[in-house]
């Protein structure tokens, strides 16, 4: 198969939430020399992203999202060890969490596993993360990315909670905020105070990229 070939079957096997097809994938990707990165980003990551179309369109439901998100994983374990160093190490840390009274971490585990995949040191708060927690990983881990995550309407108004939390304790020069989640708009975003806005994991690992590459860090 050639390397377009192989990435659309990725694409097709993580869509189908096919594990077996996915290891399988994964293992002629590396036998063909395809760029285990590429693989990860073009062909799995690529999955995810039609997946969450279909979910905001209603044409997926959370147990597809959950079960593709298992079948890339065994993709991403057998192509991460290949990857190389100086894509592996990108020295860039980003914390992840949930508006607190949320409980829906679905898209910011994907985002999770992305960057994770694309060498990212993550710091996983979870879900339903108090204001104060995150200001206090902040003001301890240091973080140059914070990503905020929420699906309720109810509990996105969290989020410049934790700016304005951030402006108070003189943290928000430190660190770069995005946001995502199913009610969130690139005009929320923008109205609150973050940096930038994801719709997707794929987009979100592209914006943290561009964002740290900003500060010198890797794109």
């Amino acid at each position: 198969m050639s390397q377009k070939e192989i990435l659309e079957k990725l694409t097709n096997a993580v869509v189908a939430g096919d594990r077996d097809a996915c290891a399988g994938l994964a293992n002629e990707a590396l036998k063909a020399g395809v760029d285990p990165y590429v693989a990860i980003m073009e062909g799995c990551s690529k999955g995810m992203e039609v997946l969450s179309k279909r979910y905001d369109t209603g044409e997926a439901f959370v147990p597809d999202i959950l079960v593709a998100a298992d079948a890339m994983n065994e993709a991403i374990a057998i192509l991460k060890p290949h990857m190389k160093v100086e894509k592996a190490t990108t020295k860039g840390k980003v914390a992840l969490g949930v508006c607190e009274g949320d409980i829906h971490d679905i898209g910011k585990n994907i985002v999770k596993i992305l960057l994770d995949a694309a060498g990212y040191e993550i710091i996983d708060l979870g879900p339903s993360v108090p204001v104060k927690t995150f200001v206090d990983t902040v003001r301890e881990k240091k973080p140059e990315v914070l990503g905020i995550s929420a699906l309720m309407t109810f509990t996105m108004f969290g989020m410049p909670e934790v700016i304005d939390a951030l402006k108070d304790a003189q943290l928000r020069d430190s660190v770069k905020v995005i946001v995502g989640g199913g009610p969130i708009s690139a005009m929320f975003a923008e109205k609150i105070g973050a940096d930038g806005y994801g719709n997707n994991g794929p987009e979100a690992v592209r914006l943290v990229g561009r964002l740290l590459g900003e500060k010198g860090g890797a794109q």
